[in-house]
């Protein structure tokens, strides 16, 4: 069973930053291709970085591409997701998923497992 756990979400005002965690359990996360999503109440849940397995390829979406960095820390089965220049339309509930792939339209990616979730608010 491919378990993931996200952590670090919380309130930040405008153009603040966070970063977010995704600890995987009870496999390698190198393996796999990771993606990172959001729900924003009311809207469809759309797909906003992703990591490729072994090589690391990123994507990203449009609308975060300059503010957003994904990277993974083998040693720690960890995928982050470093959130900069944050704005309130950023916030949601943010769910890291194992995908098929890592695919260059992030909004196409298949997912093989999700995790619970964790909610960032950007507000004053």
């Amino acid at each position: 069973q491919l378990q993931l756990v996200e952590s670090g979400g919380g309130l930040v005002q405008p153009g603040g930053s966070l970063r977010l965690s995704c600890a995987a359990s009870g496999f390698t996360l190198d393996y796999y291709a990771i993606g990172w999503f959001r729900q924003a109440p009311g809207k469809e849940r759309e797909g906003v970085s992703c990591i490729s397995s072994s090589l690391g390829t990123t994507n990203y979406a449009d609308s975060v591409k300059g503010r957003f960095s994904i990277s993974r820390n083998n040693a720690r089965n960890t995928v982050y997701l470093q959130m900069n220049s944050l704005k309130p339309e950023d916030s949601a509930i943010y769910y890291c998923a194992v995908v098929v792939y890592c695919s260059t339209d992030v909004s196409s990616m298949a997912v093989r497992s999700w995790g619970q979730g964790t909610q960032v608010t950007v507000s004053t």
